[in-house]
């Protein structure tokens, strides 16, 4: 999905079930209400290996409602697979964006209590990514947190939970990042709780399989299918039981993708002239529509792509390293029914306060119910 610095559409919204330690529960969440008081706003700020991500919403009674978003392409990791050490023009790079991440913040009045700032796998793998992370708060004020790879995961499912298929036996949630690649095995349990089985952080993205395996000027279906042999190479020992597995080759799980990595191909597949969110956010496709849209992609040549509205030319030496991402894991989980997302990690941030702030203010109900109650006479 190409960078976007403006305002987002009505469209952007989401429509969460409310998780229960690994359950994921069916049915909307109780927003605020605003009950004669405007919402408070809540911030979600996402650095990742390739992109800098804002969102900024108010709850809603079916979750929350945008009210600003930010996404610029910055590629903090470059270069980090072959130094172990974010590069000075990356980090410049990603200062900068995060400059302009605070001052959305400030302008729309977002106190710091409610925006929550990470940063994932580049500051994660850098030698000098802490040191990064403190040079961002002295100058920006912006407080990033570096989060593990569990959280980077259940978070990216906690964003997605309302596209999963109620029906589908087991889901499979595939978080392709620029340094790493999550992968989230769900199985149902009763009507509509899905209970996480299983998970695993694949240490290659978009970044590093295109560094690795630079695009030749010809033989690209083996430049292809290298690229799609070294990702399963990094998946082949999924931490779940093969009975799960035999879910997927049978045609009663699907598959949920979230990042540019699918949105991509959603948009080559759909033939947009420009990107639209509310068409490719829910998006069902098949194993065979990812692999044309692939094949469309890759006959375009690099300046084919680069000149393609959905991707950009800021993408366009990595939008096929996704595609082979997504490729090898529906090899290695055959799925026919892959369902596009473009949501993540940003809305399980949102989701994930806007869920602690209900239930504080619910307890805090109950503490003044109790502290009112008359007492018995003695």
């Amino acid at each position: 999905m190409p960078e976007t610095d403006g305002a987002p559409r009505r469209d952007q919204r989401s429509q969460p079930r409310k998780p229960d330690r690994q359950r994921a529960r069916g049915g909307a969440a109780n927003g605020s209400g605003a009950s004669g008081r405007e919402a408070p706003l809540y911030g979600a700020l996402d650095l990742g290996t390739n992109n800098c991500r804002l969102l900024i919403a108010k709850p809603a009674r079916d979750g929350f409602r945008v009210v600003d978003s930010f996404s610029r392409i910055v590629r903090l990791g470059e270069g980090l697979s072959r130094t172990g050490r974010l590069d000075d023009a990356a980090m410049d790079r990603a200062y900068d964006a995060l400059v302009l991440c605070g001052e959305r913040v400030a302008k729309k009045g977002v106190d710091a209590s409610r925006l929550m700032a990470v940063a994932t796998q580049a500051c994660r793998q850098a030698d000098n990514g802490e040191a990064f992370i403190e040079r961002v708060r002295v100058g920006t004020g912006l407080k990033l947190r570096i989060i593990d790879p569990v959280e980077e995961a259940r978070l990216a499912v906690e964003g997605c939970l309302n596209l999963f298929d109620n029906s589908s036996e087991a889901v499979l949630v595939v978080d392709v990042g620029g340094g790493s690649t999550e992968l989230s095995w769900l199985r149902r349990q009763g009507r509509e709780n899905f209970v996480l089985e299983g998970w695993m952080s694949a240490p290659v993205g978009v970044v590093t399989l295109a560094e690795r395996h630079p695009e030749p000027g010809a033989d690209l279906d083996a430049w292809y299918e290298a690229m799609v042999a070294d990702m399963g190479r990094a998946i082949a020992a999924a931490p779940v039981s093969s009975d799960l597995r035999s879910i997927f080759t049978g045609g009663r799980g699907h598959m949920i993708g979230t990042s540019g990595a699918i949105t991509s191909l959603a948009g080559i597949h759909l033939g947009l002239r420009r990107y639209q969110r509310n068409l490719v956010d829910g998006l069902w496709m098949t194993s065979g529509d990812c692999e044309r849209a692939a094949e469309k992609l890759m006959a375009m040549g690099p300046a084919g792509r680069a000149a393609e509205s959905c991707i950009g030319p800021d993408r366009a030496d990595l939008v096929l390293a996704g595609a082979a991402i997504m490729e090898a894991v529906q090899r290695a989980w055959p799925s026919e029914r892959v369902r596009v997302a473009d949501r993540g990690l940003r809305e399980g941030l949102l989701l994930q306060q806007m869920r602690n702030a209900r239930t504080t203010t619910r307890r805090r109900r109950r503490g003044r119910g109790s502290g009112s109650a008359p007492q018995p006479a003695g």
